[in-house]
């Protein structure tokens, strides 16, 4: 028989709270944490608002903090939200367990930026006048200006191995860049590793901040970001009609997956079960999904079949939702070629409403606010939802959460380059 595969820990790190009540209940209650931009000077950008994460303080989860004082914003979310999540899973002591048999995978974004560095030695460089870089020069001068110790931390698996020596996982140690769906990729992976019988404890989630001038122009550039300005806390605003762009996020989730004979010899607190996992690539565009959502088609049924259930079994999809006109009414097309005449009952939200995009993060903290929806009955809503699109007509839960009872939830995550990821929580039975 196949290993069964349960959630006993989680935590998170984000704009709408620093632990996982708080952020339900704010995701409840429909509240938005979309404010201006205050890591940088945003006033001459196109977009000058996002959603940040506000009084975070990495010394209230790690001793000796300094010593990640070269790490970026996703190494100290991810600490932050794995000490959380192994403690909440009874874990967080390192003498607890064969700890070679708990391991990392990671879906995080790059980190420490250097963007005042390089601009400096870019601008010494490149004096009034001149056609292009002096290459020879820039390269003297960025040696001297960088940090060498930053400069490591840029790099995307660092976190993993961060986390791995924080709390003392021996085991496996991944970490995966798809992008927008890289958090929920490393939560499929983990569960392949632990149902292969690799591993019997994964701490598997993602960490991510963007808002910074490289990120914010980026997707600028891309005109993928809201440039509603006017009225930020409205900008994010998935499935209405008016929508012209996602809000930029950042922050961290960690969720313990452990196997299921394993956690119950330890008596753990078991959230609920990871029984589905889809994982596929349009092969279409690197920044369009495919028209008619052929990737996250299959991506769904796969998670469908990997979890044994028909459409109908689904009572709750938490979108990948990002407030653009390509990915809503794409995501929409794709789930009524899966669900089909169901479509229009099963009721579907989208956490980005909210708490903006928080890029590589965003698909383990929407699963994590599945478990809990699974678990509450609280279905949260989609806010800012006013105006309808005829090519996005279903049950998106419009500014007001609902009570609704239900034993399986889908989580959607799409990824620029074409990656998509379904995962299905189910409310755990013995």
């Amino acid at each position: 028989m196949r290993r069964r595969v349960v959630v006993t820990g989680m935590g998170v790190i984000t704009p709408l709270g620093h632990t996982v009540a708080d952020l339900f209940a704010s995701q409840a209650e429909g509240r938005t944490a979309v404010g201006p931009i205050t890591r940088f000077d945003a006033r001459t950008f196109p977009t000058t608002f996002a959603s940040e994460v506000k009084g975070f303080d990495l010394a209230r989860y790690v001793r000796d903090a300094g010593r990640y004082e070269h790490c970026g914003l996703n190494t100290h979310f991810a600490l932050a939200a794995g000490k959380q999540a192994v403690e909440d899973a009874g874990l967080a002591d390192p003498g607890k367990g064969d700890r070679s048999r708990m391991g990392v995978y990671l879906g995080s974004g790059e980190g420490s930026d250097e963007f005042p560095a390089l601009v400096r030695g870019l601008a010494h460089a490149l004096p009034d006048g001149a056609p292009k870089v002096d290459a020879a020069e820039f390269t003297k001068v960025m040696q001297v200006w960088m940090d060498g110790p930053r400069e490591g931390e840029q790099e995307m698996y660092t976190p993993a191995g961060h986390l791995a020596a924080a709390f003392a996982l021996d085991g496996p140690n991944q970490a995966c860049q798809t992008a927008c769906a890289a958090s929920s990729q490393a939560l499929g992976e983990a569960l392949e590793i632990i149902r292969a019988g690799d591993a019997d404890v994964m701490v598997a989630g993602g960490s991510h901040s963007m808002i910074h001038p490289l990120g914010v122009t980026g997707f600028n550039r891309l005109t993928a970001l809201s440039q509603r300005n006017d009225s930020p806390r409205t900008a994010s605003r998935p499935f209405d009609a008016t929508r012209d762009g996602f809000v930029i996020g950042e922050g961290a989730g960690l969720v313990v997956l452990e196997e299921l004979e394993h956690a119950k010899r330890r008596k753990a607190t078991i959230y609920a079960e990871l029984t589905g996992y889809g994982t596929t690539a349009d092969a279409y565009r690197m920044t369009d999904p495919h028209p008619q959502g052929r990737g996250a088609i299959r991506a769904m049924a796969d998670a469908l079949a990997d979890a044994n259930l028909k459409p109908a079994d689904v009572g709750y999809i938490n979108a990948h939702g990002t407030s653009t006109q390509a990915n809503d009414s794409t995501e929409t097309a794709a789930i009524k070629a899966v669900f089909g005449d169901l479509a229009k009952k099963v009721p579907i939200s989208s956490s980005k409403s909210m708490l903006g995009h928080l890029i590589a993060a965003a698909g383990v903290v929407e699963l994590v606010i599945s478990v809990v929806a699974l678990r509450k009955g609280v279905v949260p809503p989609t806010i800012n939802y006013a105006n309808p699109d005829p090519a996005c007509d279903l049950d998106y839960v419009p500014n007001q959460a609902r009570e609704v009872r239900f034993r399986h939830v889908l989580s959607n995550s799409f990824g620029f380059g074409g990656q998509n990821v379904a995962l299905i929580a189910s409310r755990f039975v013995d």
